[in-house]
Formats: structure tokens, C-alpha cells, sequence
């Protein structure tokens, strides 16, 4: 059984994907993970559409996953997913996530989407090299 997932996991899985290069925010310094110059996880400052509802305080954890579109809805309507998204984000391949729930998920959950990020953001080329050295299980 594979251990919880940790904020910890993100970057490093993040890392360990070819090619890959970090830029920081302008302001908050918050690391953006980004391949072939296209972002695939960043790590969010808060924003106004993010934000507690019962407060109305802004998530200041929140995490940007790319995804194919055609996985976005499942895992944002599936209430068991700590997965979510904001109108900001309506038509755009990614989910958010909160660092705070990240524990929700077990490691080999995250890698998966994160490893799923990346090849979504990688040219064809890199994302078949990536796949003929790890076919899926």
C-alpha cells in the first residue's frame, strides 16, 4: 500500500520529470514547474475565487495541476477527491488542490497526476520518449 502524499511529493516528482525548469512568481516567489516552457504544476498565492466558504478567507495553499480535459470533470465532481476548481478555471485542462488535503491522497495517487501534468505540457516528443521508458504497468 502506498504511503500518503505529501506537498513534499510535488516538488519532488515535479523535478524528477525531463526537462523540466522552475520559474518563481514575481511577487510571492511561489514555484511554477514548468516543461518546454509551458507550466504544468505551479503552486498558487491567493486569489479571490479560491477561498474558504464559510470564512471567505483565501486559500493560501492551493496547488495547480494540469490535466486532459476529459479527466478535469470526474475528478472535481467526485466528492471523495480533495480535487476542485473555480470558475477562473472553467474550460481550462487543470485542477486545484489544497496542500492542506494533500494527505488525502497516497503517493502513488499524486504521482500519477503529476507524471499525467507533465505529459500533457511536453512536446509529443518528449512525452513518447517519457512513455517507451515507462510503460504502464
Amino acid at each position: 500500500m502506498s504511503r500518503r502524499a505529501r506537498v513534499e511529493d510535488v516538488h519532488e516528482l515535479a523535478l524528477a520529470m525531463p526537462h523540466v525548469t522552475v520559474v518563481h512568481g514575481e511577487r510571492a516567489q511561489n514555484p511554477v514547474y514548468q516543461v518546454g516552457g509551458k507550466s504544468f504544476v505551479f503552486f498558487r498565492t491567493p486569489r479571490p475565487d479560491a477561498f474558504d466558504p464559510e470564512t471567505g478567507e483565501r486559500y493560501d495553499d492551493v496547488i495547480v495541476l494540469w490535466v486532459p480535459m476529459e479527466d478535469k470533470e470526474p475528478m472535481v465532481q467526485d466528492p471523495s477527491t480533495p480535487y476542485f476548481t473555480t470558475p477562473h478555471f472553467d474550460g481550462h485542462p487543470s485542477v486545484l488542490l489544497r496542500a492542506g488535503r494533500i494527505g488525502e491522497l497516497s503517493l502513488a495517487e499524486i504521482t500519477e497526476v503529476v507524471q499525467e501534468a507533465w505529459l500533457s505540457r511536453a512536446s509529443k516528443r518528449r512525452a513518447a520518449d517519457w512513455l517507451a521508458a515507462h510503460p504502464p504497468h
